[in-house]
């Protein structure tokens, strides 16, 4: 039992190892009272900017805590604290097999949570383990040869392998902190269990990437890199083996699929063989660059300081007369434009940052909500057209070789300027962006764009940059299923994570992934008890 207190605040100057004797005053006790404590979420609080304050609740111990709840009756900041317990995963019924599609957070906790319940699990990923990937994309950027199965998009770790490694979810879910646990034990950084925007960075995730797999195949977990799901044995309507496009079978008693957003001839796949799919809305737009000390500035009143990691922002605007959405999306301080193309002849880019977040740039996704209507198609595969289609305009636009095509956002909003310096690899092409989305799209962003800078002054600037497209925001469709985490068209099939429509993010994939392994073991349960 221990008592907590929230809304501890300390000036920039201020260490965190002073936060017991602030709590010691603002509480009324004797100075080294409080024995143990620890911090249980940190947050920035910059509304009164250039005076940031950090923010915390902090878990402490005292001799007589029920004196001192009932002498602060009133104050609604300290209350009660006790640890979660330790979390007891289920035990599979009886013998069971499954076979786990993807190595992305979906698939690699699903694996997880079956191998420690005892199932026997076979793991398999299209593209490369995270070593080989990263040698693999680096080769893409330095001289533009793009390996179709390892790449940005495919590989061990999923595309969140190179992204800013952000674990901020909107989902509860008693098993986050499981994730954030193992993640720490794997080698993520502590503070996330605290932080209250935590991230690991880039770097940071390929080392838990690799210690991850370890844990795995210390659980007996049969890990297969390079074999691409190319289809699905039933026997009287139920799943029982995977086709593997090397001609592989493997056998199963369910089967995990967590393909990721950019599997498209998985999709094409699932198609024709009458797995049931839906197109769905998702985002398309460009992503905003600025040098990291104007954010800074913008959001702290300072361009720098060591207390101070660098500055992120969410912005959001609504067309009252379409309805759709403008906003920002996976904000990047700190960090760097990549392209992330996983098809020739198609530019598509995103946003990476380290566990540092110290470079020079920070950038944004600015997208807009398309939606199935938008796609000038029919059927479940039009959303993969429509992004399909935009990329191809945007490699068209950058002149080739996965140039990002880029434009100056005053230019971009007719009040003049070039383009400047950026942080895009393998690099930028300046262009006019008008052809390399559709025109609602620009309607929208042009029309938001005032309204970010009104809550961000200084955020339409002639150092911001627009680079081109980002159009992998989430699936384009999703894997029907239903309460009971199974295809509504074929029974024993596992459909997860962000790739089959459920997800968005490195924590909600990885906690859709622990759904589908749930639902696997307590059908163990329900046979073994026939």
């Amino acid at each position: 039992m221990a008592l907590t207190l929230r809304e501890v605040s300390l000036h920039l100057d201020q260490d965190e190892a002073e936060l017991p004797r602030i709590i010691e005053a603002r509480l009324g006790l004797a100075s080294g009272v409080i024995r143990d404590w620890t911090v249980l979420r940190r947050a920035v609080d910059a509304r009164r900017k250039p005076r940031v304050l950090r923010v915390y609740s902090v878990a402490f111990e005292v001799v007589d805590e029920a004196e001192l709840l009932t002498r602060h009756a009133g104050d609604r900041r300290l209350g009660r604290w006790d640890s979660p317990p330790p979390v007891q995963l289920p035990l599979a019924g009886n013998p069971h097999r499954s076979l786990v599609v993807g190595m992305g957070p979906a698939g690699l906790f699903a694996a997880l949570f079956l191998a420690t319940a005892g199932v026997r699990v076979t793991l398999v990923e299209r593209g490369q383990p995270v070593e080989q990937r990263v040698r693999d994309v680096e080769q893409f950027w330095g001289n533009g040869t793009l390996l179709p199965e390892s790449n940005v998009q495919f590989g061990e770790g999923g595309a969140g392998a190179f992204s800013d490694g952000k674990l901020t979810t909107r989902v509860r879910n008693p098993w986050s902190t499981w994730v954030l646990q193992t993640l720490v034990e794997c080698g993520a950084p502590p503070t996330i269990l605290a932080d209250a925007k935590p991230h690991v960075g880039t770097d940071r995730l390929r080392l838990v990437l690799i210690r991850l797999r370890r844990r795995l195949q210390a659980l007996g977990v049969e890990l297969r890199f390079g074999l691409r799901l190319d289809g699905l044995e039933t026997d009287r309507g139920r799943i029982v083996a995977g086709e593997l496009a090397n001609g592989e079978r493997i056998a199963c008693d369910s089967l995990v699929l967590a393909p990721g957003h950019s599997a498209r001839d998985t999709y094409a796949r699932l198609a024709e063989l009458g797995v049931q799919l839906e197109a769905k809305p998702f985002a398309i737009g460009l992503r905003v660059e600025h040098p990291a000390r104007l954010i800074n500035r913008i959001q702290y009143g300072w361009e720098a300081h060591p207390q101070l990691g660098a500055a992120d922002y969410a912005l959001s605007w609504n067309d009252a007369a379409s309805g759709r959405g403008v906003y920002s999306f996976c904000m990047c301080p700190g960090g760097e434009v990549i392209v992330a193309a996983s098809e020739d002849g198609g530019v598509v880019v995103n946003g990476m940052s380290r566990l540092r977040r110290d470079g020079a740039w920070s950038n944004s996704a600015l997208v807009v909500t398309v939606r199935p209507e938008d796609f000038g198609g029919a059927g479940p595969l039009a959303g993969v057209a429509f992004q399909r289609r935009w990329e191809q305009a945007a490699y068209r636009a950058g002149g080739g070789a996965f140039r990002a095509p880029a434009q100056a956002l005053t230019a971009y909003l007719g009040r003049g300027g070039s383009l400047g310096p950026g942080s895009c690899r393998p690099g930028m092409t300046e262009a006019d962006l008008q052809p390399v989305l559709p025109d609602f799209v620009h309607a929208g962003l042009r029309q938001a764009l005032p309204s970010f800078d009104r809550a961000m002054k200084g955020f339409i600037s002639p150092e911001a940059t627009l680079v081109g497209i980002e159009s992998r925001t989430s699936a384009p469709l999703r894997i029907l299923r239903g309460g009971d985490g199974q295809s509504l068209s074929h029974p024993g099939l596992y459909p997860a994570g962000e790739g089959a429509g459920y997800a968005g993010g490195i924590i909600s994939a990885a906690l859709d992934g622990i759904r589908a392994a749930e639902a696997i073991v307590q059908t163990t349960h329900h046979r073994s008890c026939r």
